[in-house]
């Protein structure tokens, strides 16, 4: 039966798709937030690849799992989750390129932490429901979706404002004992120019995992003031998570054995972490033809995860822990210790633009500054044994990470009859330095400067009303971040070079999206699939190394009942003459796959319109292949997996006491296939076996994913 649905699935996918919904822009009433997309986001013209996306395509599946997983289905995206059932700690990756190559921004604003270069979404628990609409860049994309953007890049606009007020209440239960709770409100327009809404939620799982729970809260608060030509927003929200550790994952027998289970056993074995976001946004409309943007960022960080470790060696605590003894009382050298490893951190952010328009002209000049200053440091909050100089809270190491990122940029779009001609140069200087040690009490001393030139030109044109072609070359630049420098001093920054020609076309009924991609990396810093003490993934340069594509992306309205959508990803991943160190000897390894890139990705949408209220939605993902290594390792292969969810809602509009009530039910995995979509692959030498030989040893971690289960919820507005 699967085999068929796989078959079924693979055959749709090569048809036309569902209704526009690519150009949220084109053809719609002004709104206040439209005077922000325009600045950050290309549009249905531009020679850019991108997908955009609106609440309300996932709203009827925002029943408590994270952003990531609700994005899942856009082309070339796999997702992952470390509890397995999407709440907690999530993955994306977008064309196989790794999360920190993955530029996130709201509202323009980085996102993405400026030492780690990581997106933490556990971090904004809920978040979607305070989005409004996002794109989603593949490949370089523009400087207006954030300096850093390496590979992909997703720009997410917060909500918009409300004319009318209201009151919105949502809560939904699940498998593993998931609950979500939301409460969300506007004022609506006051005096027509002012607006205040806001939202709490809080959501807690016990995860598909054993013990990896998720205890979640949010709020998010947002003022719009307009008055004619100017428009001003300021915003605070944040988020506090208690998540249980489960990034480790499970060995293949493990997962044989008890595919649930979890190595952690100590019960506090959790990452505590509050982050709060503070922004303001003030956009002046000075004539037809000028405007200016003025964004400011403040972003506070704090937090710890605590582990306790059995008979750990004494030397890593830097005197504080003294040694246990024997029944003899000699002295072994190791004790048990529970520790805390904390971040705290700071950044702020200046954004500054100008932008002149006229019937073919559109320029921007744009400027941004950012400043991180982050502590980290380890605490010892018990020791079988202490020192005599030690006590509770010493701190065993102690480092600092500062960086600055000061970028400018000009774009400029120029229209001529059907040509439409892009410019974008960028330059970029980026300064981080370091002091401390790490936590493995390595002195670090980094003093690192870069400068970056990143062009970027393109060319659309016109064939006709419904239908453009485009082509564009992008140049990327990008530093390694903190864990890079950890393990390799002399790590190198990456280039990236980006060639995208695609044809897009759209009527009433159908639109139509496909591309080709060619980009070619120089020290690409490809995953090695191994992680870190802390689960950090540990990345590598690869000298040369490519990634060359093909992504189909369709909308089709069949009838007045059936909306069809899929994408389709076709791609060869290579890295060149991959050398790396094998049972004692650096070995070329040739010509090999590219870790975490699986060369087929697909997913569709079947939509049943029942009514006008409601809808039943069958969503498959089938994410072919991939290695963990980039030796093209059988051991670290990952294999392929075909999953597909049922979504049912339906609303009940202008009740006695409420203006909606909307019922939604996902099934997640309804025929219950046992999957894996992320791991990791380490290697170690075996020198002690034989004396006379160095025996390379591989070893895998595996992350499983929740079988069948639902979250179901209800929605009161009024």
């Amino acid at each position: 039966m699967k085999k068929l649905l796989l078959t079924v699935f693979i055959i749709s996918n090569l048809s036309f798709s569902q209704k526009q919904t690519v150009d949220t822009l084109q053809g719609t009433p002004q709104n206040l937030n439209e005077v922000i997309v325009k600045a950050l986001r290309v549009k249905f013209s531009s020679p850019i690849t991108f997908s955009n996306v609106k609440r309300e395509q996932y709203e009827k599946r925002n029943l408590g799992q994270d952003l990531p997983i609700l994005l899942k289905y856009l082309p070339s995206v796999v997702t992952t989750s470390d509890a397995g059932a999407g709440v907690g700690y999530t993955g994306i990756r977008v064309r196989g390129v790794s999360p920190q190559s993955t530029n996130i921004t709201i509202n323009g604003i980085p996102f993405n932490d400026a030492e780690s270069h990581g997106t933490y979404w556990v971090n904004l628990p809920d978040f979607s429901s305070s989005v409004e609409s996002l794109q989603l860049q593949r490949g370089v994309g523009t400087s207006t979706n954030g300096s850093g953007a390496f590979g992909a890049s997703i720009n997410i606009l917060t909500d918009s404002f409300s004319e009318n007020p209201f009151t919105e209440i949502s809560s939904s239960i699940g498998s593993y004992n998931t609950q979500k709770n939301t409460v969300k409100f506007s004022t609506g327009l006051i005096n027509d120019h002012f607006e205040l809404n806001g939202r709490l939620s809080k959501i807690k799982s016990d995860g598909y995992v054993d013990r990896a729970f998720s205890d979640l809260k949010s709020y998010f608060l947002q003022g719009t003031y307009y008055k004619g030509s100017t428009l001003i927003k300021t915003l605070a929200f944040g988020g506090h998570e208690r998540t249980y550790q489960s990034w480790y994952g499970l060995t293949s027998d493990q997962l044989l054995e008890n595919r649930r289970q979890n190595p952690y056993t100590y019960e506090n074995e959790i990452d505590n972490y509050k982050q709060d976001h503070f922004q303001f946004h003030w956009n002046e409309t000075i004539d037809d033809n000028w405007s200016t943007n003025l964004s400011l960022n403040y972003t506070d960080g704090r937090g710890y995860f605590e582990q306790y470790k059995e008979d750990d060696s004494v030397d890593g605590y830097s005197g504080i822990v003294g040694s246990d003894l024997d029944s003899n009382g000699n002295i072994l050298g190791t004790t048990d210790i529970i520790r805390r490893r904390w971040l705290d951190n700071d950044f702020y952010v200046l954004n500054f633009s100008t932008n002149y328009k006229s019937d073919n002209l559109d320029f921007i000049f744009n400027g941004s500054f950012s400043d991180y200053d982050g502590d980290h440091f380890g605490e010892v909050i018990w020791a079988r044994t202490f020192s005599a100089d030690g006590k509770i809270r010493d701190r065993y190491y102690d480092g600092n990470g500062k960086k600055t990122d000061l970028s400018f940029f000009t774009k400029v779009v120029y229209s001529i009859n059907n040509f439409e001609l892009f410019g974008d140069l960028q330059f970029r200087n980026v300064k981080y330095t370091t002091s401390g040690t790490t936590s493995d009490l390595v002195e670090m001393l980094l003093n690192k400067k870069h400068n970056f030139f990143n062009p970027k030109f393109g060319v659309s044109y016109k064939l006709n009303s419904n239908s453009i072609l485009y082509s564009s070359y992008s140049r990327a630049n990008r530093e390694p971040n903190r864990t890079d420098y950890e393990n390799n001093n002399k790590v190198k920054s990456e280039q990236l070079d980006d060639f995208e020609i695609g044809w897009r076309y759209r009527n009433e009924n159908i639109t139509l999206n496909v591309n080709s991609y060619l980009m070619i990396y120089n020290d690409q810093l490809v995953l090695t699939g191994a992680l870190d003490d802390v689960g950090n993934p540990i990345r590598n340069n690869s000298g040369s190394s490519h990634r060359l594509g093909l992504e189909i992306e369709s909308f089709y309205a069949i009838n007045n009942l059936f909306d069809l959508n899929t994408s389709l990803s076709f791609s060869s991943n290579k890295n060149k003459s991959y050398i790396s160190n094998f049972n004692g000897q650096l070995v070329d390894f040739g010509n090999t796959n590219i870790s975490f890139s699986p060369d087929f990705v697909a997913s569709n949408a079947l939509i049943y319109t029942i009514s006008d209220n409601s809808s039943l939605s069958l969503l498959s993902k089938y994410v072919g292949k991939q290695y963990m290594s980039n030796t093209d390792s059988e051991f670290s292969l990952l294999n392929s997996y075909f999953v597909n969810d049922l979504n049912f809602s339906h609303a009940f509009d202008n009740t006695y006491v409420f203006d909606s009530i909307t019922f939604s039910l996902l099934i997640n995995n309804v025929f219950n296939v046992e999957y894996v979509s992320n791991g990791y692959y380490y290697t170690y030498d075996d020198t002690w076996s034989d004396p006379n030989r160095v025996t390379t040893i591989e070893g895998t971690g595996y992350y499983p994913q929740a079988t069948r289960n639902f979250l179901a919820g209800i929605q009161l507005r009024f």
